[in-house]
């Protein structure tokens, strides 16, 4: 019997956390086991509760969900993130992207893609579609681009030629098993690759693997 999923939710909107509770409740192998209405909530909840995921609102009163995110992902052993946005080019989701979020979800998503990205983070796999992130890199402020590709540049410096290579990859969205063909490598290879860089790199998941690769302008 597969393991069951424990999710907590996020949302500053009663009505928004029933319909995400009915919708996950008809899942056997998840369950929700908290909510919250406030970001400020979020820490004593994964305490009690110990979430394999946690879905969570960006726009919050006492505390915003990038903030939330931010606070979470900086703990040991913290439960996988995936933001809720209601716009799906919101700049702000790129903010809780960084801090490690493993992607995000629009609030309109047909309620089987949203048991599937739950499922999906939870096995470690991030939700985040390659043409969102780049239109999510479109909307950072201009005035920093350069500061960002000269940094982002330096730190994959840090990977050798087939690391690099491996990251590219992964920027471009591309599955192990598609960078394994592309590279004529085996799968376990490549899962030593992205393990190495993640290890060098000091990053949370692919996204932010992902995010650095545009950032450094490389796909």
């Amino acid at each position: 019997m597969a393991a069951v999923i424990r999710v907590l939710l996020v949302d500053d909107d009663p009505l928004v956390r029933a319909g995400l509770r009915m919708m996950l409740g008809g899942a056997e192998d998840l369950r929700v086991v908290a909510e919250a209405g406030d970001g400020t909530e979020v820490p004593a909840l994964v305490e009690a509760h110990e979430p394999d995921v946690v879905l969570m609102d960006i726009r919050m009163p006492a505390m915003d969900g990038l903030t939330a995110t931010e606070a979470l992902r900086a703990r040991p052993s913290a439960p996988e993130v995936i933001v809720l946005t209601t716009f799906d080019a919101d700049r702000h989701v790129l903010r809780a992207l960084r801090a490690g979020a493993a992607g995000f979800l629009l609030k309109d998503t047909p309620p089987g893609e949203i048991v599937a990205a739950v499922r999906q983070v939870a096995q470690g796999n991030p939700v985040l579609s390659p043409a969102v992130t780049r239109r999510l890199m479109d909307r950072v402020a201009e005035s920093d681009q350069d500061r960002r590709r000269t940094r982002a540049a330096s730190r994959l410096a840090r990977l050798n030629e087939r690391e690099r290579e491996v990251a590219v990859e992964v920027g471009r969205g591309r599955s192990n098993a598609e960078i394994a063909r592309t590279l004529h490598l085996g799968v376990p290879t490549v899962k030593t690759h992205v393990s190495s860089i993640l290890t060098k790199l000091d990053l949370n998941n692919r996204v932010q693997i992902a995010l650095l690769v545009h950032d450094a302008d490389l796909v």
